[in-house]
């Protein structure tokens, strides 16, 4: 499985594209600001786009959308626990100064827990992580070793709570769940910020560490 970031914004976001190398085939994750270039690069490569996932429903994370419906007949994918975000999205980005129109729902495509979404003979294994949204999820190939963890975790640093539907005792619930189960060699790609591992992280990430994860401090 090839993944490939594209980063654009003022708040740097990473959207990507998820691909089988044995067929073409990929799936978008997060169309944020950077969605032109992502769509460029698509029709470059000629890629059959399968479906497009959404790891939550902050507006950040959405905005391309719009544009990647006008290129694509792929379904979308989120979970119904994020679809009031998701209907919010001008009221989100005139939080943030920025403007947004309405987005069309999803089509119906709703992601819920332990669903594996599949693109050649690529898959992706989807874990509902709330805790920086009711909605959040994560995407997980265990075979390639990767996992694309939208805004749960960061190099250094974990996703923020303090949004509507955030949580910090859920978030770090979700992280020791999902995240420290994984074996140190997987690489995490996040919704902003530099890939990772889970390896780095866990002897690095401060957030990792003592009571933030209901541990003694060191």
């Amino acid at each position: 499985m090839l993944i490939e970031t594209f980063t654009g914004g003022p708040f740097l976001q990473n959207g990507y594209i998820a691909t089988c190398q044995m067929s073409g085939e990929c799936v978008i994750v997060d169309p944020g600001a950077a969605t032109q270039q992502m769509l460029k690069h698509l029709n470059e490569e000629d890629r059959v786009v399968s479906a497009v996932i959404l790891t939550h429903g902050h507006f950040d994370h959405i905005e391309g959308l719009g544009q990647v419906r006008e290129h694509t007949q792929a379904p979308v994918w989120l979970h119904p626990l994020d679809q009031e975000l998701f209907d919010n999205f001008p009221v989100q980005a005139a939080q943030f100064g920025v403007q947004g129109e309405a987005l069309s729902s999803p089509d119906e495509e709703f992601l819920g827990k332990g669903e594996e979404i599949s693109f050649g003979q690529s898959l992706l294994k989807v874990y509902h992580t709330p805790g920086h949204s009711p909605g959040h999820v994560i995407l997980v190939n265990r075979e390639a070793k990767v996992a694309l963890v939208g805004d749960l975790v960061f190099r250094g640093s974990v996703g923020r709570t303090d949004l509507p539907g955030g949580d910090s005792k859920v978030l770090f619930s979700s992280i020791k769940e999902h995240i420290l189960t994984l074996p140190d060699d997987f690489k995490m790609f996040s919704g902003h910020g530099p890939a990772t591992t889970v390896g780095h992280e866990r002897e690095n990430n401060p957030f990792f560490t003592g009571s933030y994860m209901g541990n003694s401090p060191r």
